[in-house]
């Protein structure tokens, strides 16, 4: 492929494939982005991760995007002469790559290596300055080993620990989902509906890190976006207030519920609790059972998303038992609802209508009492239907009558602890995180259950426990429970503690364990003596930079958070947080739209780049604008990239053939140096503030600027020339790698530009000796001056002044003020 923009200047075109040929050659045989291991190596260090890609096909937009902008960073930081790491993986395991192996009867092995090599392949084609040394797949079982070693480590620490509860259950993929992976009440991969099932499931203790979660985000406030970590903050979700115990008639042991608002105690009229919680199964009379279970039927059709919604009807059962207010003995009835869900706090709430509009909106569905406990001034709730939510003056509240808010929280706390009814506490709406999954391609679960010892832990020489080779295609097929059960010469084992029959876990783990704790495995991939050598993780870590989508906020974020800190208190890190910096980069989309085959607006990256060249597509996509922002791919033009590149290469070319590396520019035009530095000033601020739409922008202007030199000016020969010439080719390696690196032989240098050769810009050729400003009378241009650019504001007013055009048009009206922006702008108000 060649282009050509019709410039008569031009002496020689850019032919993309033919650099991209020739360059990929050389980089794979010289392997200039291994990051160095050498102890006496004291350069600053840099540790630059995309997020893991998922071998789902080839390469497409979305990959582009992401890798070109991670891309400019670490190469960045080796022009900068920093020892860099930037390392490659794929999260490999997961639902996609089953469900191929099922349609195909095949193994998913088969389809997942087939996709990386594709991919890989790809990658090597994009330019990326990759470490490939450093390649994981976290299918391998050397891999997998140590999300098992993980597993255990975290068991012993009880924070991997199995019980029934209700889970989200995918119907379609017949697997159970974190909270997280239901998004409106759907799978967050097939998007089918999400029922709730009760199961017996694998959890770790996540929210025995909730506060530190919260509080760890103080290390995050500089270099993570504001909007992440405000996700995280709301799904983590701290409420302080109280656990209050309810006696219950007929039952020996209360029900505690955690309430926000504990001053509202007075004005609980019933009792609510969760119709899918265990509890209302329990307390459910006889005579009510029918209707009760009519009703939990029900519920066990609706997602946690349309339970709390605030627009539907209002729907309850009575159980036929009552509670016991503690503070006032009021009878309070118990009924099952589906407002409230069992796994917040304790599965139940005291109801207080009037200052709850849920809690409102039932008790007129079902005619129960409203009692007004907090005087905010607004008419009774009872009446109008409007909850009262704010703080106010306690009244009908006993001893906190005439008290506010925060002292009637702390009398009855302190009442409620006299009597030994409640406590002051903290609650949190983070769930453990259930890593369960009843699917075959994943991490096997490594405990071995056995009648008489219970669960035990698969010793750590027995690990990889391996996923057994005989399963495939339809063995896969979703049945409910884990394929893997099927596998009886795999499940039938002997017990490690007493030798008897007993049987593997069937689960295998969630994904997003894979994906957790990758980055410290990048810094010793081939390591044998744990999941990673914290010595040379603690070298690397944390993360200086971190790339990837937006809509991996809540869910791989927080875990790997959690992760890092519980690898901190295993001793195995020395921080406990896993990236200093988060960028999150829009999405490529078409026509206003996201890109899909059933809109018909997809594009194909590949055609992408046989149309226009690597270079190209990846300078697109950088300039289209900052990298948080989407980009419209029907908004942009690859061709008006290559038209650019081949103006550059042109540049380089003509610079290269007419002078020697090493020439002084001293000697050279004293415009275009300036130029040159003010140029090479930009592009480094540019892209220190990530800016690097901006920075590209500041290229191009050089490029002009040099083209002009060549053309109308001193020419090809002066120093200068080649001096804009070689920064070009230095700042252009940053976005389009294959053109740099030509243009920089072609200047006659050895080596790649890729590494060292940054330039700090010239102080002396940035100092402007003249500023232009405009001088307006009556907001109309009449006179520019230059100026110093250290003017004080009243030597300019003075000069305009003075400025006989100005008076020209001043002429016989009077001033009325003198507006000044010094140096640039002085206008001057007439009446």
């Amino acid at each position: 492929m060649t282009a050509v923009d019709g410039d008569p200047a031009a002496s020689e075109t850019y032919d993309a494939r033919a650099l991209q040929d020739k360059w990929r050659a050389r980089w794979q045989k010289e392997t200039p982005f291994v990051a160095d291991e050498d102890p006496a190596d004291d350069r600053p260090r840099s540790f630059v991760v995309d997020m893991f890609a998922y071998p789902s096909g080839d390469l497409h937009m979305g990959h582009a995007e992401v890798y070109a902008i991670g891309d400019v960073i670490a190469r960045y930081g080796f022009q900068r002469g920093r020892n860099v790491l930037h390392p490659i993986g794929w999260d490999s395991f997961g639902l996609p790559a089953e469900n191929a192996a099922i349609r195909n009867g095949t193994h998913p092995a088969e389809w997942t290596y087939a996709n990386i090599e594709t991919q890989a392949e790809s990658f090597r084609r994009y330019g990326v300055s990759t470490d490939w040394s450093r390649r994981l797949h976290t299918s391998d079982p050397d891999y997998y080993r140590w999300n098992q070693w993980l597993f255990l480590r975290f068991f012993e620490r009880g924070l991997a620990y199995r019980k029934n509860g209700l889970v989200n259950w995918c119907p379609k993929d017949q697997t159970v989902l974190a909270n997280e992976q239901v998004v409106q009440g759907l799978c967050e991969r097939c998007h089918t509906p999400v029922v709730r099932r009760s199961l017996n499931q694998w959890y770790f203790k996540i929210t025995e890190y909730a506060q530190r979660l919260l509080d760890d985000m103080d290390q995050l406030a500089d270099g993570w976006p504001a909007e992440v970590l405000t996700m995280q903050r709301n799904w983590i979700g701290r409420s302080q207030g109280a656990d209050v115990a309810f006696g219950i008639e007929g039952r020996d042991e209360p029900v505690t519920v955690f309430t926000t608002r504990p001053d509202t105690l007075f004005g609980a009229t019933f009792f609510v609790v969760a119709a899918d919680a265990p509890l209302a199964d329990e307390l459910c009379t006889p005579e009510h059972r029918a209707a009760f279970d009519a009703y939990r039927a029900q519920v066990a059709k609706l997602s946690d998303i349309d339970r709390q919604s605030t627009e539907r009807e209002k729907t309850g059962v009575f159980l036929g038992r009552h509670a016991v207010n503690p503070v006032n003995g009021e009878r309070m009835p118990i009924w099952a609802a589906d407002y409230v869900l069992a796994d917040y706090g304790h599965g139940a709430i005291m109801a207080v209508p009037a200052h709850d509009q849920r809690d409102l909106d039932f008790a007129r569905t079902f005619d129960l009492p409203v009692r007004t406990v907090v005087d905010t001034g607004e008419p009774e709730p009872a009446g109008s239907g409007t909850a009262t939510t704010g703080d106010g003056v306690l009244v009908n509240s006993g001893p906190l009558d005439g008290l506010g808010k925060d002292d009637a929280i702390a009398r009855i706390i302190a009442i409620l602890g006299e009597r030994g009814t409640g406590t002051g506490t903290v609650n949190y709406r983070l769930r453990d995180w259930l890593i369960s999954r009843q699917r075959f391609w994943g991490t096997p679960i490594p405990i071995i259950h056995c009648p008489d010892c219970g669960e035990v832990p698969v010793p750590d020489d027995q690990l990889p426990v391996v996923l057994p080779d005989d399963l495939a295609g339809a063995d896969l097929a979703p049945k409910g429970i884990s394929p893997l059960a099927a596998a009886e010469s795999w499940v039938n084992v002997d017990c490690p503690a007493c030798g008897g029959p007993a049987k593997r876990d069937t689960d295998t783990m969630d994904t997003f364990v894979d994906s957790s704790w990758y980055p410290w495995r990048y810094c010793s991939p081939g390591y044998d003596a744990g999941p990673f050598d914290s010595a040379k993780a603690n070298k690397w870590g944390p993360v200086d930079q971190y790339i990837g989508g937006k809509e991996h906020a809540i869910l791989h974020l927080l875990y790997a958070r959690f992760f890092t800190k519980v690898l901190h208190d295993l001793g195995m890190l020395d921080f406990t947080e896993p990236f200093t910096r988060l960028l999150n980069q829009g999405q490529v989309i078409n026509g206003g739209r996201a890109m899909s085959k059933s809109l018909g607006n997809g594009v194909d990256l590949g055609t992408e780049i046989d149309s226009y060249g690597v270079d190209a597509v990846r300078l697109t996509m950088i300039f289209s604008g900052p990298p948080e922002d989407d980009i419209d791919w029907a908004d942009v033009s690859p061709a008006a990239s290559l038209k650019f590149l081949n103006r550059a290469f042109r540049v380089m070319v003509e610079a290269g053939a007419a002078s020697e590396p090493g020439t002084d520019p001293a000697a050279g035009d004293l415009a275009l140096r300036k130029a040159t530095h003010q140029a090479i000033d930009k592009v480094t601020a540019a892209v220190e503030i990530q800016r690097f739409n901006v920075a590209v922008a500041r290229i191009m202007e050089l490029v002009t600027a040099a083209r002009k030199a060549i053309d109308s000016g001193p020419g090809a020969a002066d120093p200068a020339v080649r001096e804009a010439a070689e920064s070009v080719a230095v700042m252009l390696s940053l976005v389009a790698p294959y053109v740099a690196e030509e243009g920089w032989e072609r200047l006659g240098h050895t080596g790649t530009v890729a590494i060292g050769n940054w330039r700090p810009a010239d102080p002396a050729l940035l100092v402007r000796e003249s500023v232009t400003c405009v001088v307006q009378v009556a907001n109309k241009v009449r006179d520019k001056l230059e100026v110093a650019p250290d003017i004080t504001a009243d030597e300019l007013e003075a000069l305009a002044l003075a400025s006989a055009k100005a008076q020209a048009h001043i002429g016989d009206r009077t001033i009325r003020k003198v507006v000044v922006r010094a140096p640039k702008l002085v206008n001057i108000v007439v009446s």
